[in-house]
């Protein structure tokens, strides 16, 4: 608060409050403190009223308003462009190497954050084309363990997900009608044995015949049963056998995908029993939306993806109706599967690549960066170590890959540890005071 320098010094008569005051100019006088002791000097009331009383408050305001200690901002005033001067030079320099338009990093500081930077050529790119797809059988070497007439479970040879070899037991079963032809085939081996024996001479060529016919007749029964030539040998060397049992075995090398049976259980002819698979050969049946106008031709490359794993598939047919439940149209597909890593069941990715028609240039999706703007940018590096955001434009997915637009080609661009170069640069541009 400002203090009016004057003092009442010396001696001070009163008249009633008092007579007269005295002015003390030791400090420096001005034109409005010459005035005012002129006033105060002319001023000697014999009777003290109240109208005196704030004539004198009145001046003693007014010089107090009048005379104003200088501030600290008015010694200051020519330091205020200085100090401007210096903000402005503190807004365009940056330390740790930022700049208005990037930053620049240190070899050391750059192989910490793992920041690589790759010189983009135009080149030719593979483009992919996804597709939701199922692990199936392959339809043309699967085999299905079935009942040839009706039988009676009883016995299992093989679980669920067992890998079985060729004529590996499988099941045996019982049937009243195996046991008839089974009976039947005994007799007619028997009797075509014995006539074969017989010269000439002594036996009609229609009786040769006709026993020979029942023969072939009745073992051809039994195989329609299901029965392999070993087992039909089974049925007349070893006549305390039990007649009405048989045995149905593995005809391919594969797995058991199916057993949906239980023993004793009654299933009638041609019920399925078994699923056997050979899973060296998948199928990959991929879901392609009707609106895509894909041309895949017999032979297209395809990648499958299941978690981590990636394999390369063919395309070996393509429907030309539309799933009705769906609304797809399905694209098999055929896929090696040696390691035994895919099974039937599995959902997949299915990726169809094609060529990208002509040269482009592309980034990794990680490259690119949202600038303050919202607009796709990329880090270019002007000079070692020195990077800049460039806006870019977004053309064609190309697998991983993503195509840019308006950038020189040959230009070096930061291919990995992008997002630490945006965050080191969003970290430079942030102003705590909000100056």
């Amino acid at each position: 608060m400002n203090i009016l320098p004057l003092k009442a010094t010396g001696p001070t008569v009163f008249a009633g409050l008092f007579e007269s005051f005295v002015i003390d100019t030791s400090t420096t006088e001005t034109t409005e403190k010459a005035k005012l002791t002129k006033t105060l000097r002319s001023f000697s009331p014999k009777k003290i009223t109240l109208g005196s009383v704030l004539f004198i408050f009145t001046l003693l305001s007014n010089a107090s308003f009048a005379y104003q200690p200088p501030s600290e901002d008015s010694h200051n005033h020519d330091k205020k462009p200085a100090l401007k001067n210096a903000a402005k030079e503190q807004v365009n320099f940056k330390e740790d190497g930022e700049h208005a338009d990037g930053i620049s990093f240190s070899p050391e500081k750059m192989s910490l954050a793992n920041i690589i930077v790759t010189e983009l050529v135009p080149k030719i790119f593979a483009k992919s084309v996804y597709a939701p797809g199922e692990i199936k059988a392959n339809g043309y070497t699967s085999y299905i363990v079935s009942a040839r007439t009706e039988s009676v479970v009883v016995s299992r040879h093989a679980t669920l997900g067992e890998h079985v070899v060729k004529n590996q037991p499988l099941v045996t079963l019982f049937s009243e009608s195996m046991a008839e032809a089974q009976a039947n085939y005994r007799v007619a081996y028997s009797e075509w044995q014995r006539i074969k024996k017989l010269t000439k001479g002594t036996i009609s060529e229609s009786k040769l015949l006709k026993s020979e016919t029942e023969y072939i007749s009745a073992s051809g029964r039994l195989t329609a049963f299901g029965l392999t030539k070993q087992a039909i040998k089974e049925v007349v060397k070893n006549n305390s056998s039990n007649l009405g049992e048989y045995t149905l075995v593995a005809k391919i090398d594969g797995a058991v995908l199916s057993d949906d049976f239980s023993q004793g259980q009654r299933v009638a002819a041609g019920d399925k029993i078994m699923i056997l698979a050979n899973e060296e050969n998948l199928w990959v049946e991929a879901r392609v939306s009707p609106n895509k106008p894909l041309d895949l031709p017999v032979g297209t490359i395809a990648q499958i993806e299941f978690g981590s794993q990636i394999h390369e598939a063919k395309v070996i047919q393509e429907a030309h109706t539309i799933d009705p439940v769906t609304r797809t149209r399905i694209v098999r597909l055929m896929v090696e599967n040696q390691d035994d890593t895919l099974h039937s069941g599995m959902f997949v990715n299915v990726n169809f690549q094609f060529d990208s028609q002509g040269v482009v240039m592309a980034v990794p999706e990680t490259a690119l960066m949202r600038g303050s703007d919202g607009d796709w940018t990329v880090f270019v590096e002007d000079h070692p170590g020195e990077f800049e955001a460039v806006e870019v434009e977004l053309g064609q997915t190309l697998g991983n890959y993503r195509q840019i637009i308006g950038l020189a080609p040959n230009s070096r661009v930061v291919t990995t540890g992008a997002f630490f170069v945006a965050s080191e640069i969003a970290k430079g541009g942030f102003d705590p005071h909000n100056h």
